[in-house]
């Protein structure tokens, strides 16, 4: 069985695949990404991931300079050459070795794959996967759901106990969640067989992009910057 630090370690891989990263950023789109995997992911343990991908040479990390840090060092304000050092930011890429390993792990499509987590990860980047790799992992997803269905409703007579209908509800509630997921399993699976109905297609490599470009404003929060407010003038009284 797959662990916490596979998944992880696929969602930054995967990540720093489609563009290089300063760990606030990766951060942030792992945040986005990850959804319910919350539960199973410390954002406290994403640098000792990097720390890890890098010493395998999987990552390698690079200091570049903050966008607002001044061109010309001699000419800052003696504020700002005494600031200048926390200025410079580390931004993580994938390596050759990083981009190789990628690869493989996106080409797996065995039983790690289909468990919680591991498979909302690599359903994450379904479009860097060929066809037939995500219509197993669809099917392995769907067998691992059917399972459990079936020891749900089989359970589900004698979990509640007598008069305790509040087990009962959360065994329903549990039923229900599965059916739910088969029925969206089919639809995606169906969707991939149909190349007219698929939303999903497969690409290339991702386009190169500069170490420390800033991430796209459609994947990270916006935030309105507050409208500033008009001083009042105070009234002399006659």
């Amino acid at each position: 069985m797959a662990t916490r630090s596979d998944a992880l370690h696929t969602a930054v891989l995967g990540l720093l695949g489609e563009q290089p990263l300063h760990g606030y950023e990766l951060r942030a789109r792992l945040d986005l990404l990850v959804g319910a995997l919350r539960r199973r992911i410390s954002f406290g343990s994403v640098y000792p991931a990097l720390r890890s991908l890098e010493q395998r040479g999987l990552i390698e990390a690079s200091a570049t300079a903050s966008p607002d840090a001044c061109a010309d060092p001699a000419r800052a304000p003696a504020t700002a050459r005494t600031l200048a050092p926390r200025r410079r930011r580390v931004v993580y890429g994938l390596t050759a070795d990083g981009e190789a390993h990628l690869r493989a792990l996106l080409a797996e499509s065995g039983p790690p794959s289909w468990e919680d987590g591991d498979f909302d990860v690599r359903f994450a980047f379904f479009a860097r996967t060929d066809a037939a790799t995500r219509l197993a992992v669809l099917a392995g997803r769907r067998s691992r759901i059917s399972e459990r269905l079936d020891r749900a409703r089989e359970h589900a007579p004698c979990c509640g106990g007598r008069g305790d209908g509040y087990r009962s509800e959360l065994a329903r509630r549990s039923a229900e969640s599965l059916e739910r997921e088969l029925a969206w399993l089919d639809e995606v699976a169906a969707r991939e067989r149909d190349p007219s109905a698929t939303l999903l297609q497969d690409v290339g490599a991702p386009t190169a992009a500069r170490a420390g470009d800033p991430a796209p404003a459609t994947d990270l929060p916006h935030h309105r910057s507050p409208t500033p407010r008009t001083p009042r003038t105070s009234r002399s009284t006659s």
